[in-house]
């Protein structure tokens, strides 16, 4: 449906909603059109609430038509009521789907909907997307283990039936032709299922503290008022029972037999078991397949925009997105103790940790960090002491459990380590991504991309790391090497780079002859001191390049922190003139690849830069790329056994192991999102800002931009 060019709003809620233009096909928006005395072509209001009454009055005295706004199916990772603004919403110029009392364009739209072949596949894909990622309305709650929550009866033994309560004076209850109250669908499902074990859900905004929810409490129920993300739950239980929540066609999607006492949306078609009379118009049309209840609701009703630039979209990106979100929230849930940071540091990484679920504190060392694992303890303590519900006691329980340390780099090796390993805490590794940014971080640089490792670092191969594990081990599907490639060659064709520094001018080289790049470190780099054996120093490795090369014209490419003053490694200027040809210190790194036929590196992540343009690379010491097959190693590493082609690297080392946050929301994003960023981000010139100015002028203000609010 194309809306109207110009749309009266009386509400300011819904003028506040981020992007609200590109949800309703670019309109222009007329606030207070009775007053305003400008003419609009329809009027939108959030449904059928009592905040919209104004507006309806305002569309019947004018004769225009009047067009309801409500959430999507698929809204955002936390509830509305927190303040979340939605990625979808629905437009009804006919009522809301919520209203059974009147007929609404979704229902229309399920009637009338044919699927071609196309769009049937779309369908069943994003049916797939739903079950594989777990996705639901709201995506914030953490899973949960029903056995380890209640004393039920062993899977199989005894059937489970979810019950699913919603908030009090919900619209889709005084609005969905109720067969019968909430107590009364609780005492029908007791005695329908008398040997089941029943739970009943409560709602988010319930424990959000924000609505009410209806008390269904009886002795033969486990009540169920810890969090809970509804997805993590279908595999657990043998049927869902609803008046009208959208949880009933989420446990459609996910294969469970699903009845309903009033009538929603879904209702009515021939999927559910439906207790309250379908209105005729919907009882007399045709049975509908899942995927056609799907595609009407979820592709054709629903609008998207995308969280990161604000432009419609489809709903394929922002399921991608919302997974995303969810996935990388996920693996922080808990306590997370952030030990011996700078306060710089303190100032972007909350953004590489969050999760709905997450707490992040922030201690000077490993004292420190046991008071405050100590402090977590007693909250939770005193928290599960004040309740009688066994599902929060249990919730309470597992999340005061999951708590871990992080360390920048190695420096938790000593006391933290220790207190790790006492306190049985995990303890992971952060360090700057290979894609990080326009600028150093010696100069206060904030990244875009980090990395998270719970085994170890994958600079230092003295012992296992989660890169490591990927490389060796991950098994991956087309889509994602397809993706790696295309990653690759976008790298390749920009010239980006792990800090994206240097002046943009070839490097002049003598036509016909070999070229051999060599790449200088930083000396006291945590990668030489644990990943090289002889060749350890900048003059070292120029020394063995040259003898491996002896024919070869020697291009020396010193570490930018090295030239700007920052870091220690300088080679003095009668070796470089002894054994190099030419130096090119203030070169940018992709003109000094696309001169070179090969490489040689202790252990710089140049190397693996190379290697994505298909350069030969000599490596001397151990970085994370070397051992697999693609590069000329100096001193193979024993447990590297497997080969891998360059894109399976690729989609470990890119796509797999980093986090990446965008600049623009300041949320979880793809390595894709962080490229167009930084090529932005270059393209403003923000390279020049590393090397105007003097070096303190230069940490002062990007210590200023990295304490700007996202």
């Amino acid at each position: 449906m194309q809306l109207p060019s110009r749309l009266g709003v009386f509400s300011p809620g819904i003028l506040r909603i981020p992007h609200l233009r590109a949800f309703l096909d670019g309109a222009e928006l007329v606030a207070r059109p009775d007053l305003s005395r400008r003419s609009v072509d329809a009027v939108v209001g959030w449904g059928h609430k009592p905040t919209a009454d104004r507006a309806r009055a305002f569309a019947s005295r004018e004769g225009l038509p009047y067009v309801a706004l409500e959430d999507g199916f698929l809204r955002s990772v936390l509830p509305g009521v927190t303040g979340e603004p939605p990625l979808s919403i629905v437009v009804d110029e006919l009522g809301i789907h919520y209203d059974a009392t009147h007929p609404s364009r979704l229902e229309r739209t399920i009637a009338e909907l044919e699927l071609d072949a196309p769009l049937r596949e779309r369908a069943e894909r994003g049916l797939l997307t739903l079950r594989k990622q777990a996705l639901s309305k709201y995506n914030h709650q953490p899973e949960l283990d029903l056995d380890a929550t209640f004393e039920l009866t062993p899977r199989g033994d005894r059937e489970r039936v979810l019950v699913i309560d919603q908030t009090a004076g919900d619209l889709s209850i005084t609005k969905g032709l109720c067969a019968t109250d909430f107590p009364g669908l609780l005492a029908r499902t007791l005695d329908e299922h008398p040997h089941a074990d029943v739970i009943v859900k409560t709602h988010p905004d319930v424990l959000e503290g924000k609505k009410q929810g209806h008390a269904l409490r009886d002795p033969r129920v486990h009540l169920l008022t810890a969090p809970a993300h509804p997805p993590s739950l279908f595999s657990q239980v043998d049927r869902v029972v609803v008046m009208t929540s959208l949880v009933g066609f989420e446990a459609l999607v996910h294969g469970l037999p699903v009845t309903t006492y009033g009538v929603p949306w879904y209702a009515g078609w021939g999927l559910t078991d439906d207790r309250a009379d379908v209105p005729n118009r919907r009882a007399l049309a045709r049975a509908r397949d899942l995927p056609t209840l799907f595609a009407a609701a979820y592709l054709r009703y629903a609008r998207y925009v995308d969280p990161e630039t604000g432009l419609p979209a489809p709903f394929e990106t922002v399921a991608s997105w919302l997974s995303l979100q969810r996935r990388m929230g996920e693996r922080t849930r808990g306590t997370i103790v952030c030990v011996g940071f700078s306060r710089w540091k303190r100032a972007f990484l909350p953004g590489f940790l969050r999760g709905p679920g997450t707490t992040i504190a922030f201690a000077k060392d490993a004292s420190a960090a046991a008071r405050v694992l100590d402090r977590t303890s007693e909250r939770s303590t005193k928290r599960s002491a004040e309740r009688t519900d066994p599902s929060h006691d249990a919730s309470a329980s597992r999340a005061a459990s999951r708590s871990a340390f992080v360390a920048w780099g190695t420096k938790g090796d000593g006391a933290l380590a220790e207190l790790a390993t006492r306190r049985d805490v995990p303890l992971w590794r952060m360090e700057d991504g290979f894609l990080r940014s326009v600028g150093l971080g010696s100069d206060l640089h904030a990244p875009a991309s980090l990395v998270l490792d719970r085994r170890g670092l994958y600079y230092d191969p003295r012992t296992p790391s989660d890169l490591e594990e990927l490389l060796q081990n991950a098994e991956l599907d087309d889509e994602e090497l397809v993706r790696a490639r295309l990653l690759r060659e976008q790298l390749v064709s920009t010239g980006l780079s792990k800090y994206n520094l240097g002046a943009s001018t070839p490097l002049r080289v003598p036509p016909g002859r070999r070229v051999a790049l060599v790449i200088g470190q930083v000396e006291d780099d945590a990668s030489i001191r644990r990943g090289c054996l002889d060749v350890r120093t900048n003059l070292a490795l120029l020394q063995a390049a040259r003898e491996a090369s002896p024919d070869a014209f020697l291009v020396w490419r010193p570490h930018p922190d090295v030239v700007s003053g920052n870091r220690e490694g300088a080679v003095a200027n009668a070796d470089v003139a002894r054994l190099a040809d030419l130096a090119a210190p203030e070169a940018r790194i992709a003109e000094c690849l696309a001169v070179a036929d090969e490489i040689h590196t202790m252990t710089s992540l140049v190397g693996f830069e190379a290697l994505l343009r298909e350069r030969a690379v000599h490596v001397y010491g151990h970085p994370f790329y070397a051992g697999w097959g693609l590069t000329l190693d100096r001193h193979p590493h024993p447990r590297r056994t497997r080969r891998r082609t360059l894109d399976e690297m690729v989609a470990c080392v890119l796509l797999r192991y980093p986090t990446y946050v965008s600049t623009a929301t300041g949320r979880y994003t793809t390595p894709e999102r962080v490229v167009a960023e930084l090529l932005e981000a270059r393209h403003r010139g923000g390279a020049i800002a590393s090397s105007r100015g003097g070096r303190w002028l230069r940490k002062a203000r990007n210590l200023a931009r990295s304490f700007d609010p996202r």
